[in-house]
């Protein structure tokens, strides 16, 4: 009886080095990389190809010897004409053989995909691409949710799950064929697979106008380490703050509006609130408030008695929030309100950290 060595096993008298070479290259998995490149928006950089029906991330195969994060950089100077250095890691994935619907004339193991985070590009940066005179027709920023007609279902997949990752803030993720074999409750609820609604409305410090109607009153409820509550609905994975819509019974008080709707969406109280401002369409009547309060109590999660549905609940910052939405570049200023709030509140600003889902608690919590 022969006896192989494992692969990470030097070989021994009883294989030949032209034996235990063979033996490794047989089983060799080939190695890419690619690199996931958001705008301010949060939508994804993808590159229309010359050689394929379907878009791709910017990226490619590993030369030999190459490391994969400099192989990224190469990648990312020959496709787009940027100079830089890519150092963080968003995912690895495994992708099986049987996945990648190769000729079996072409046919390997499979093979190891390295995801690098690009970064956050301004319109400067996007400006100085410069595409080479073959291979990459074109690029465009797209919607994640897009990214399934766009892509192959293995590349979507990988390119939501790192995307997804990032936004968690836990490090790299391991997938299989574009899946994490520890999926976060991003992944679980399937958040950006559908579109972000997209409400690019500029926001205004100041009370609205009285001649405007109030559609919406939402609020910002931090908790002591200064995340913020989102909201993630079951069936689609779209994220949204605690709030509502008012009603007759709120007899046009905003903040009866939104302790009503935030107990009865997400069993929760807050502390004394503090007004942020309202957005609002130039060609539209109609306002919608934005308060900061922190966050006090919370109680099992309820089913919401207008949806029929129970949300799911995070603790997230306010900027990871953000990624979730699609606000456009007047969510900077939103922004820097809730912080300015917080600050008042006494509330610290919290580090990036992995999102938190809030446990299916018995009875009330004090936060």
């Amino acid at each position: 009886m022969t006896i192989t060595p494992a692969p990470d096993t030097p070989p021994s008298t009883m294989m030949t080095d032209e034996e235990y070479g063979a033996v490794r290259a047989s089983a060799a998995l080939g190695v890419g990389t690619s690199v996931l490149i958001t705008d301010e928006r949060g939508r994804i950089l993808v590159q229309h190809v010359d050689y394929r029906t379907t878009c791709l991330l910017p990226g490619g195969a590993v030369d030999e010897n190459e490391p994969p994060a400099q192989g990224a950089a190469r990648e990312l100077h020959e496709e787009l004409g940027i100079t830089t250095s890519v150092d963080r890691g968003l995912a690895v994935d495994w992708v099986s053989a049987d996945s990648l619907n190769a000729p079996a004339s072409m046919r390997f193991p499979g093979e190891i995909l390295h995801v690098y985070d690009g970064g956050t590009w301004d319109n400067e940066q996007i400006a100085s691409i410069r595409l080479p005179d073959r291979e990459i027709k074109s690029v465009e920023f797209v919607e994640p949710a897009r990214l399934p007609d766009l892509m192959a279902p293995g590349d979507a997949r990988r390119a939501l799950s790192a995307l997804r990752a990032r936004i968690n803030a836990a490090g790299p993720a391991l997938l299989e064929n574009g899946l994490p074999i520890a999926p976060t409750v991003l992944d679980r609820a399937g958040a950006l697979r559908t579109a972000r609604a997209g409400h690019h409305l500029p926001f205004h410090a100041g009370p609205a106008p009285e001649k405007l109607s109030v559609v919406q009153v939402w609020g910002w409820l931090l908790a002591p380490d200064g995340r913020a509550l989102v909201l993630l609905e079951p069936d689609t994975g779209a994220a949204l703050l605690p709030g509502g819509t008012p009603e007759p019974p709120d007899r046009g008080n905003p903040l009866v509006t939104l302790c009503r709707e935030v107990h009865e969406e997400d069993a929760a109280e807050f502390g004394d609130p503090l007004f942020l401002g309202h957005l609002c369409d130039p060609d539209t009547p109609y306002a919608r408030l934005r308060h900061a309060a922190p966050l006090t109590r919370l109680g099992p999660p309820p089913v919401d008695p207008a949806a029929g549905r129970t949300h799911i609940r995070l603790l997230a910052t306010p900027e990871q929030a953000l990624e979730l939405f699609d606000w456009g570049l007047p969510a900077a200023d939103q922004l820097a309100a809730v912080h300015q709030a917080r600050a008042r509140l006494g509330i610290p600003r919290a580090a990036r950290q992995p999102l938190t889902e809030l446990p299916d608690a018995t009875g009330l919590t004090t936060l």
